[in-house]
C-alpha cells in the first residue's frame, strides 16, 4: 500500500471513532506497526488534520471539524448508493431529496468524479407498491423529524390498536423506518414513561416551540438501556 493510501485509511479509521483510539488499536486495524502509526499521525498533524491526543492515551478527530470524504472503496460506494436509494423509497419527500443531494455532494467532494460509478451501481431497492396507509402517513414524518432534531415537544392526536382516540404530548427522540412502517419512540407525559407510536395511526401533529427538558441523547441512551438495544445498531 502506498503511504498516501495508508494516510487516507488512517483518517477513515479515526473518522469512525467517537472516543480516543490508541496507536496500538490503529496499528492492529491497519496491519502496520505502532511506530508507523505515530509517524503517520505526525504527518497528518503537520498537514493540518484536526487531531487531538497524545501517545499512550489515544487520538481523536476534534469535535466540529469537517473533512470531506477522500476516497471510497467499491463496497463503501455501493453501501452509500444502496442506502440513498432505500431512503428515497422509504423516507418522506424531504429525506428523498436530501438523499439525492447527499450523493451529488459526495461525488463532488471526492478526488475523482464518482457520478458514473454511482450510476452504474447494480444494487437496487425495489419500488413496488407502498404499504397501505404509508403515503397518507408520510405527511407526519417531516414534522416529527423536525421535532426530534430541535428537541421540541409535540402533541399527537393518536388512535391506538383498539381504535380509541387519545391526545398525547410527547418528547420525540427517535424514528425507526421499517419496510412500509415508521415507528416513533418518545417520552410520553401522560404515561410518564417511554412509548412507541406508529406514524400511520397519527391523525394530527401539533408542534410546540417549547423544548423538552431532557436532552435527546440522554433520552435515547436511557431508552436503549431499558430495551437492551445495541448503541451501534
Amino acid at each position: 500500500m502506498s503511504r498516501s493510501g495508508r494516510l487516507f485509511l488512517l483518517m477513515d479509521a479515526m473518522r469512525a471513532r467517537r472516543v480516543p483510539v490508541t496507536a496500538a488499536q490503529l496499528a492492529q486495524q491497519l496491519g502496520v506497526s505502532e511506530r508507523t502509526i505515530y509517524r503517520d499521525i505526525q504527518t497528518l498533524a503537520e498537514l493540518g488534520a484536526p487531531l487531538q491526543g497524545e501517545a499512550g492515551i489515544g487520538y481523536v478527530l476534534r469535535r466540529g471539524a469537517f473533512l470531506p470524504p477522500l476516497m471510497f472503496g467499491a463496497d463503501e460506494l455501493e453501501a452509500l448508493v444502496l442506502g440513498a436509494r432505500w431512503v428515497r423509497r422509504q423516507g418522506d419527500a424531504g429525506l428523498a431529496q436530501a438523499a439525492s443531494n447527499a450523493l451529488a455532494k459526495i461525488a463532488a467532494a471526492s478526488p475523482r468524479d464518482l457520478r458514473d460509478s454511482m450510476a452504474e451501481t447494480s444494487l437496487w431497492v425495489p419500488l413496488g407498491r407502498p404499504a397501505e396507509g404509508t403515503q397518507a402517513a408520510d405527511r407526519y414524518v417531516q414534522p416529527v423529524r423536525e421535532a426530534i432534531r430541535y428537541e421540541q415537544k409535540i402533541t399527537l392526536a393518536y388512535e391506538d390498536e383498539q381504535g380509541s382516540a387519545t391526545s398525547r404530548t410527547v418528547w420525540p427522540f427517535a424514528l425507526a423506518f421499517f419496510e412500509g412502517k415508521r415507528l416513533l419512540a418518545a417520552w410520553c407525559e401522560l404515561r410518564g414513561d417511554y412509548r412507541h407510536f406508529r406514524i400511520d395511526r397519527i391523525a394530527s401533529v401539533r408542534q410546540h416551540e417549547e423544548r423538552y427538558p431532557t436532552r435527546r441523547h440522554v433520552l435515547l441512551d436511557a431508552w436503549r438501556k431499558a430495551h437492551e438495544i445495541d448503541p451501534e445498531s
